[in-house]
C-alpha cells in the first residue's frame, strides 16, 4: 500500500478521498498500539493458533498503519493471521488510502464499512494503545519547556492506555479482501511474458472501530478504540446484530500513563517506548 492512511472523520474516507499522512494522524484517533505478550500466552488467551503460513509473532511496541499485524477473523476464529492495518474496500479502484478507523455510530451505514460490518468482522489483539494530548506550551511531563522533540510534534504528550492487569485484550475490527483488476494481453494471457508480480495478489486489510471514550480516556481524547469484553468477543465475530458490543470499555479496568515522544516515529519499535515517563 501507499504511505497515506485515513481516519474516518468527515464524509466517507475512501469515498471522499480524504486521506491524511500518517504523521499527521497523531492524536486524532486510535493510530498506534502495542502487542508484546509472548505468542504462547496470546494463543492461550484467544484459544487460537498462529497460522502455519504466518511468521512467528514478534513483540510490537509501536504498531502503526501500513504494517501487517495479528488479527482473528470471523472466517476462521481459531487462527491468528497477519493483515495490513488500513482497510481498503473491495470496490476501491486501487489500494491506496487505507482507512485505519471506523466510527461505531455509523459503521453499519458508510459504504466503506457496511459490507465488512455485515460479514467480515475481526478481533485485533493488543495489550495497550497510545493517545496524544495537547500540553501547555509544549511542555512534556518531566521535562522543561525547551524540549525540542515535543515542540516538533506540536506540543503533544503521548500516553499509553492498558489494562490494570496488563493482560491482552481484543479491539473490535473489520476486515476486507481487495483484489486488483487484471488485464492479460498477448503472450501473458497464455502464461508467457514477464513473471507474475507477487504484489498483484489479493490484499487483506483491517480497520479498528472507535466509540465514545470512557471517563479515563476522555481526559486524553474524544474517541477510543472499542475494547471488547472477553465474553463478547465471539459475539462480535458471529452475531447478526453486534451493536451491543460497541460500548466503551469500563474505565476502572484501565490505566493511562505518559511515555516518551520517541513513540511518535513509527520506525521506532523498542521496549523502552512502553516505560512510564517519570515526572521531574
Amino acid at each position: 500500500m501507499g504511505d497515506r492512511f485515513a481516519d474516518e472523520t468527515v464524509g466517507d474516507g475512501a469515498a471522499s478521498g480524504e486521506y491524511l499522512l500518517t504523521e499527521r494522524l497523531l492524536g486524532r484517533m486510535c493510530g498506534r498500539y502495542t502487542l508484546f505478550v509472548d505468542q504462547e500466552e496470546l494463543e492461550d488467551r484467544f484459544d487460537a493458533r498462529v497460522a502455519d503460513s504466518a511468521a512467528p509473532l514478534e513483540p510490537r511496541y509501536n504498531a502503526a498503519p501500513g504494517q501487517k499485524l495479528p488479527v482473528i477473523t470471523n472466517e476462521n476464529a481459531d487462527e491468528i493471521r497477519h493483515l495490513e492495518w488500513g482497510l481498503v474496500p473491495s470496490w476501491a479502484d486501487d489500494d491506496s488510502g487505507g482507512l485505519i478507523n471506523a466510527r461505531a455510530e455509523t459503521v453499519a451505514e458508510k459504504p466503506s464499512f457496511r459490507a465488512a460490518y455485515e460479514s467480515r468482522r475481526c478481533l485485533v489483539p493488543a495489550d495497550g494503545f497510545y493517545e496524544w494530548v495537547e500540553t501547555d506550551g509544549g511542555e512534556r511531563v518531566g521535562e522543561s519547556r525547551s524540549s525540542s522533540d515535543l515542540r516538533s510534534n506540536g506540543g503533544k504528550q503521548p500516553y499509553r492506555v492498558a489494562r490494570e492487569d496488563d493482560r491482552p485484550f481484543a479491539m473490535a475490527g473489520l476486515w476486507e479482501r481487495w483484489e486488483p483488476e487484471t488485464a492479460q494481453t498477448g503472450l501473458d494471457a497464455f502464461g508467457g511474458g514477464l513473471e507474475d508480480d507477487a504484489d498483484d495478489g489479493p490484499l487483506e486489510t483491517f480497520t479498528i472501530v472507535t466509540t465514545e471514550p470512557n471517563d479515563l480516556v476522555a481526559e486524553l481524547h474524544h474517541r477510543m478504540a472499542v475494547i471488547l469484553e472477553p465474553g463478547r468477543e465471539r459475539e462480535w465475530l458471529t452475531a447478526d446484530d453486534p451493536r451491543a458490543c460497541l460500548e466503551p470499555y469500563p474505565a476502572d479496568e484501565l490505566r493511562a500513563y505518559p511515555v516518551s515522544t520517541a513513540v511518535n516515529d513509527p520506525a521506532t519499535d523498542e521496549p523502552s517506548l512502553v516505560e512510564p515517563l517519570e515526572s521531574a
